[in-house]
């Protein structure tokens, strides 16, 4: 006899679902069972976190049904669904950053002594032997606004294991993680795996799917491809599948870059506030560098101090061989210098405006005249940029709160190609971006290096820090350890420096 399959523990049958101008959801159903690791794929803007967002019910379908484990179930709100035994990690943060960690974790359900009182002890405790069950060193007493982006991915993981949760879908989990912290987490799902409960695992990187998954439903343009068993699968097949064609070659010729080539940025001996050491490094004309790293080595503070967004105590920095000064990111931005950070929806951009504003935003004086602005203009020269970097929106008077993950990455990199920026640091450019959009961002960012643009990147991904690196500096604890050149470079002995080699 063939055994039977495990219990559907979640349906959502011909669900559906509009926004204005918009169809995200077209009669979309989508199970998966208890005990797999059922994973939801798609290009940005396929619909997967709209379904997702309506099982947790901080939206609701214009129609279909849901049922866990066989029961029709009307899920009105977060609470609901919490009730339910779903929780869901968002790619967006849903953090309290005045809060500590362990008040995080269990807000709104804080264990508490007799008479209501918070039990502050069991909470700390409770919290760490969550934070310790996926092995990252982090401080449960510590406000959630002073950890990097990478650990408050963790607390947010950890406040949704504290749920003991039947269904649980995770949305880009390792989108910030280092590989050692990637490793632990799937430890972790496999573990969840084999008692039953039932995980859905949106994740651009393929190479996760297939790793870790037992199923694939996979959607394009709001509607359901198809399912799969992934083990019937290969890269080819599932890329086809979410966009709908063969992907074009994304091997890229990365120009070589001469070491007699002038300085385009140099720094020596920066040094942060509260920081130890100095730091030093050189950008050349038409040169992609690379810095890489594991999560908290510096990457990031290192390139918001050479913007101007955090006080430097000490170093120099220098443009085409002039000493500048740089205490704000808007003398930077008129030194030529753009940053295209980690955190695109915080730090990049302004939700509640348009496509059109945000791409202009950083150089009103390019569309002023007598110090009025020239609407005109700035439609056409917004137009001409979304041309130029394939941006898919409707109309560029969309609000870009409603843009897909990659357009509103082209969308703060059109801000900084109106600016003529000069040298560009992208920070994790393709974090949480599909693997059509990605291509395409890395060929932008070639592309600006081919036109003599200085780019910096900083980057966790091993394969696009090789792939596209003319050069790499490794970081490891504030301290730039080892530079590399691209025809010496390997993932293993990136990852001896980053880990503290000699």
């Amino acid at each position: 006899m063939t055994p039977a399959s495990p219990a559907l523990a979640l349906e959502m049958r011909e669900m559906s679902k509009s926004f204005p101008g918009v169809r995200a959801l077209h009669e979309v159903t989508f199970t998966a069972r208890a005990g797999e690791v059922h994973a939801l794929i798609g290009e940005n803007g396929a619909g997967k976190s709209t379904l997702m967002k309506i099982l947790a019910g901080a939206q609701s379908a214009d129609a279909g049904e849901i049922r866990l484990h066989g029961q029709t179930v009307h899920l009105r709100s977060p609470l609901d669904a919490q009730r339910h035994g779903v929780a869901i990690i968002y790619q967006e943060f849903n953090l309290v950053p005045d809060l500590n960690v362990a008040e995080n974790i269990f807000l709104g359900r804080e264990p508490t002594f007799a008479l209501g009182l918070i039990d502050r002890k069991r909470l700390y405790a409770d919290a760490q032997a969550l934070i310790d069950r996926l092995g990252v060193p982090i401080e449960v007493r510590a406000p959630v606004r002073q950890l990097s982006v990478a650990h408050q991915q963790i607390v947010e993981i950890a406040k949704a294991l504290s749920q003991r949760a039947r269904v649980l879908v995770m949305d880009e989990p390792t989108a910030t993680l280092t590989d050692h912290e990637i490793e632990h987490l799937f430890e972790v799902i496999r573990g969840f795996r084999s008692e039953g409960v039932c995980i859905v695992y949106i994740s651009h990187r393929l190479e996760e799917v297939f790793t870790l998954t037992d199923r694939v439903t996979v959607l394009r343009d709001g509607e359901l491809v198809g399912v799969e068993d992934t083990a019937s699968l290969d890269r080819s097949k599932l890329i086809a599948l979410m966009v709908g064609r063969e992907l074009a070659d994304t091997h890229f010729e990365v120009p070589v870059t001469s070491e007699a080539a002038p300085p385009l940025l140099e720094v020596r001996g920066l040094r942060r506030q509260g920081g130890s050491g100095g730091l030093d490094l050189t950008l050349r004309k038409g040169e992609l560098l690379a810095l890489t790293g594991l999560v908290g080595a510096g990457r990031t503070e290192l390139a918001r101090a050479i913007f101007g967004a955090d006080p430097i105590a000490a170093g120099e920095v220098r443009l085409d061989g002039k000493p500048v000064t740089i205490k704000s990111p808007q003398q930077a931005v008129r030194l030529g210098l753009g940053l295209v950070p980690e955190d695109r929806k915080q730090l990049g951009l302004v939700l509640s405006m348009v496509v059109r504003e945000n791409a202009t935003l950083a150089n009103l004086d390019g569309i002023s005249r007598l110090g009025f602005l020239q609407r005109r203009k700035e439609r056409e020269l917004t137009k001409q940029l979304a041309r130029d970097l394939a941006i898919r929106t409707p109309s560029i008077e969309q609000l870009v709160r409603n843009l897909s993950g990659g357009n509103q990455q082209k969308v703060v990199l059109a801000k900084w190609l109106f600016c003529d920026s000069k040298v560009l640091i992208f920070d994790e450019p393709t974090r949480g971006i599909d693997v059509g959009a990605k291509a395409e961002i890395h060929k932008l960012m070639l592309d600006l290096v081919a036109r003599g643009v200085g780019v910096i990147m900083i980057s966790s991904e091993l394969p696009e820090v090789l792939a596209l690196a003319s050069r790499i500096l490794v970081m490891h604890e504030g301290r730039i350890v080892k530079e590399l050149a691209r025809a010496e470079a390997t993932q293993e002995l990136i990852m001896h420096y980053a880990t503290g080699g000699d």
